[in-house]
């Protein structure tokens, strides 16, 4: 009992940095966020408690509505894309010589900054002198988008942004779930007589359904967590085009000053983000596949 009890302390002293940092800028932030929510602050002066004022005040900002919409259009442009692009670039990694060398090249953009990567963005993407408009113009005669500046434009122009960042990241995952599947499977396939695609159908699909569960679920939480690069390229604009979920609460925090509203529309996305997931917790019965 001696060595157990031993053994329990050490391994509670190991685990003490990580659930120290995990309890100080983790957990009790989101309480205090919570209790935030239910109170009238601006930052400097004392606290005051107004209940669920600032969740009903949020029935009637039509700006949170457009946020939330932008927000779902954006999640609806970049989640699919990043996921189809980037088990398409594993599947043509993994049978090529050259792994590192390939992986290092598309993840690069993953550790890339954000905002410098934005910055180079709207380079491309001027509509007078990016290099865009001026191919489309070249080789298709005709005057490119204003892509940044049109509110028809300005989402998907993000979300390509957002995809090109992203594919490294899904891609690297994907590799891994690729690699993890038994050459047997493959090999008693053949013997079969099936074919490539019957085998990406068969094998491939249901063996790498618990790596695309985990990628879905990562990819819609960060496309709700979306703002350096509209902070960058738009703010928000043009009009409110292009505001989202978390653009509209540091707006309340920072431009507003109203740091309880703020907490709130922080409460409602972890609430959205929470019921999305279970949502997909629970439909991911009927298609993720474990193998044996």
């Amino acid at each position: 009992m001696s060595k157990r009890r031993s053994d329990a302390i050490w391994g509670f002293v190991f685990i003490l940095p990580q659930f120290a940092g995990m309890l100080l800028f983790s957990l009790l932030p989101l309480v205090f966020v919570f209790v935030l929510s239910t109170m009238k602050w601006d930052g400097f002066g004392a606290r005051q408690f107004i209940g669920l004022d600032n969740f009903a005040y949020m029935l009637t900002d039509t700006d949170l509505g457009i946020a939330l919409k932008n927000t779902l259009w954006y999640s609806v442009l970049t989640v699919p894309s990043q996921i189809v692009i980037g088990l398409l670039v594993a599947l043509a990694l993994n049978r090529v010589a050259g792994k590192t060398f390939y992986r290092v090249v598309y993840f690069m953009p993953t550790v890339t900054g954000t905002v410098a990567v934005a910055i180079v963005f709207m380079w491309l993407l001027n509509p007078d002198f990016g290099i865009v408009n001026t191919y489309i113009k070249q080789f298709f005669g005709v005057v490119g988008p204003r892509w940044l500046t049109d509110p028809n434009y300005v989402i998907p122009s993000i979300s390509l942004l957002s995809v090109w960042l992203g594919i490294g990241f899904n891609m690297v995952i994907f590799l891994a779930g690729l690699q993890g599947i038994s050459r047997t499977y493959y090999e008693a396939a053949e013997i079969d007589g099936a074919s490539r695609f019957q085998q990406f159908r068969s094998i491939t699909l249901p063996l790498l359904s618990p790596t695309t569960f985990f990628i879905t679920i990562i990819a819609i939480i960060n496309s709700f967590k979306v703002f350096d690069q509209i902070l960058v390229m738009t703010g928000g604009g043009p009009g409110n085009a292009s505001r989202v979920l978390v653009f509209h609460l540091y707006d309340y925090a920072f431009q507003d000053f109203s740091f309880g509203r703020s907490s709130a529309s922080a409460v409602l996305m972890f609430l959205i983000i929470l019921v999305l997931t279970l949502i997909q917790m629970r439909i991911s019965r009927r298609w993720v596949h474990y193998e044996g």
